[in-house]
């Protein structure tokens, strides 16, 4: 089930039975990051990326995809350069943040 609220208190107080709840940054104000150009991701590395959203290994991700867990490590490698990522859970965040990936 998806809902769409103004606010986190407003998603709270609905009678949605949830685990999680996904917010957007308000755009009147955005960050340093935000502000940045990034380099677009190729369709291999938004695929690479939205497995590991999902919360799958490497091995898990090149085996979804009929790829060596190397070739994993280099697509993640490239896409968090591109948006300037410090690791993987970053690097999801960064895309989910810029509409790059959707859970």
């Amino acid at each position: 089930m998806v809902g769409e609220f103004s606010s986190l208190a407003e998603a709270r107080g609905s009678d949605i039975d949830a685990d999680a709840f996904v917010v957007a940054a308000p755009s009147a104000a955005p960050d340093f990051e935000d502000a940045l150009t990034v380099e677009s991701l190729t369709p291999r590395e938004v695929e690479v990326l939205e497995l590991v959203a999902e919360g799958l290994s490497n091995k898990a991700v090149a085996a979804r995809l009929g790829i060596s867990d190397q070739t994993v490590k280099f697509h993640l490698t490239s896409l968090s350069g591109k948006l300037g990522a410090i690791n993987r859970t970053d690097a999801v965040r960064r895309a989910l943040r810029r509409g790059l990936i959707t859970l």
